[in-house]
């Protein structure tokens, strides 16, 4: 009876392990799905496994060797494949055909390197009811290739908070990048395939994260939720977007061409519009001057010229008359 007992808390311990499992990457159940798992580091792989984590067991699903090839086992056989395994050596990336929601669980990746030994990356299928990425973003960050970015969260409540996670979210997927236990300051060390910078300092309401040496692919959105030992959370996420150096090289060009094409359609408006008024005005100015004209031919002449319009000529004569008193012709008598 003891024995039995004691297998039961057995169970009942392991029940409570499986329950808490920490997963590294969320992934949305379709019907074509893919489990991306890539080891990060430059070690030399040499064996590669991934399971179905089930309740009492690991489920084997198939294991990969540099050496020996790829074998898959049953049921998966039909269902899955490797999808980079011969292009990249670190890429042990899972592809699934058919899903179904039997398919929906905990999945490992689980590596065996030189000469660091075993490494792990635990993905967590979800139903698509389930996966909830609706999150309006609360800042933008733009930066060109090549830079060090920092992603700032600050949190303005007085909660007594437990953690923060960091997390990239993607339509089909959520990578977690990094989990800061506030109480011990301890970071969870993430199997995210791109290296993240970031500290996790004991009763700290602030959290940030760099990412060194950006690129195009870096861009999306990146999540800080600060949780407290109440239960509250308070989320904020922050848009990435990493500039193409050729994309805004041509986009610059098109701008300024633009703007020269604008400048001379201004130009040649403005040229119409001034050889359109003046013609115009000087249209207006004949028009006076022959209105002017006209009525001068046409008003009457009411005054005299001191001169004959028709002087006469050489041979002709004009009778004087003059206004003289009359003298008698007879002597004076003489005394």
């Amino acid at each position: 009876m003891d024995y039995f007992a004691f297998l039961l808390a057995i169970l009942h311990v392991y029940k409570a392990l499986c329950e808490e499992i920490f997963w590294d990457t969320t992934v949305k159940l379709a019907e074509n799905m893919t489990l991306e798992c890539v080891y990060p580091s430059t070690d030399i792989l040499t064996q590669m496994e991934w399971f179905k984590i089930n309740l009492m067991e690991r489920e084997a699903i198939a294991i990969f060797s540099p050496t020996h090839g790829v074998i898959i086992r049953e049921p998966y056989a039909d269902r899955v494949s490797f999808l980079n395994s011969t292009m990249a050596p670190n890429d042990i990336t899972l592809s699934f055909h058919n899903a179904s929601e039997a398919d929906v669980g905990y999945y490992s990746c689980f590596l065996h390197t030189f000469p660091q030994g075993t490494w792990e990356k635990v993905i967590q299928v979800v139903p698509p009811d389930s996966f909830d990425i609706a999150v309006p973003s609360t800042s933008h960050v733009i930066s060109e290739p090549g830079k060090n970015v920092t992603l700032l969260c600050q949190l303005q409540t007085k909660w007594p908070v437990q953690q923060v996670t960091w997390e990239k979210i993607q339509p089909h997927q959520i990578d977690l990048l990094t989990c800061c236990n506030l109480f011990q300051g301890r970071n969870y060390t993430s199997k995210y395939q791109r290296q993240i910078l970031t500290t996790c300092t004991q009763g700290s309401r602030g959290s940030f994260i760099i990412i060194p040496n950006v690129t195009v692919s870096d861009s999306g959105f990146y999540r800080c939720c600060f949780q407290a030992s109440t239960g509250e959370n308070e989320t904020f996420v922050v848009r990435l977007t990493v500039t193409d150096g050729k994309t805004n090289n041509q986009y610059i060009l098109f701008m300024a061409g633009g703007t020269v094409l604008l400048l001379l359609f201004v130009i040649l408006i403005t040229t119409v519009i001034v050889i359109s008024y003046n013609r115009r005005r000087r249209r207006q100015k004949r028009d006076l001057c022959k209105d002017f004209w006209d009525t001068q031919k046409k008003a009457p002449n009411n005054s005299r010229s001191p001169t004959s319009a028709n002087p006469p000529t050489d041979d002709a004569r004009e009778d004087i008359y003059v206004n003289y008193p009359a003298f008698s012709r007879r002597p004076k008598a003489r005394v």
